[in-house]
């Protein structure tokens, strides 16, 4: 093998090595899988899903009543839609059976950026609180039936 080989197999080494990092990065730049399935309706009254969600277009939303039969929110993908805001999901992260979310939340009057968590009771049930504020209780919710 000559000098001119062994730069040619250095070049064809370098460029498999570019094609397999490229790969990666494209396969990681993919929607991330988490272990935890935290997508959907919730509601804090399961009985009452088909009274408090309501779908307009392809898009599930909180029906216009729906305060007076109990609390709910939708997750779609990065997409918090809840009754009196709509928020897009910055940031996740998962510790164990807790999924922290950092979000940017708009209502009527004001545009904020949200941390909220929700801890996995099991896969139709979870429950939500705020880091750092204790004292801010909220009832389980469960996941409505699709």
């Amino acid at each position: 093998m000559n000098a001119m080989d062994g730069l040619a197999t250095g070049r064809a080494s370098r460029r498999a090595s570019l094609a397999l990092v490229a790969s990666l990065v494209l396969a990681v730049g993919q929607s991330p899988v988490w272990a935890a399935d935290i997508s959907g309706a919730w509601a804090t009254d399961v009985r009452a899903c088909d009274k408090i969600f309501q779908k307009k277009g392809n898009v599930l939303t909180l029906a216009n009543r729906s305060d007076t039969l109990g609390s709910g929110f939708v997750i779609d993908g990065k997409e918090i839609r809840g009754k009196t805001a709509n928020c897009k999901i910055k940031n996740r992260r998962e510790d164990g059976d807790v999924v922290y979310l950092l979000a940017t939340c708009a209502s009527d009057i004001m545009l904020s950026d949200v941390q909220m968590a929700l801890k996995v009771i099991d896969k139709d049930r979870v429950s939500r609180f705020f880091p750092g504020m204790p004292e801010v209780s909220s009832p389980d919710y469960f996941r409505c039936p699709r």
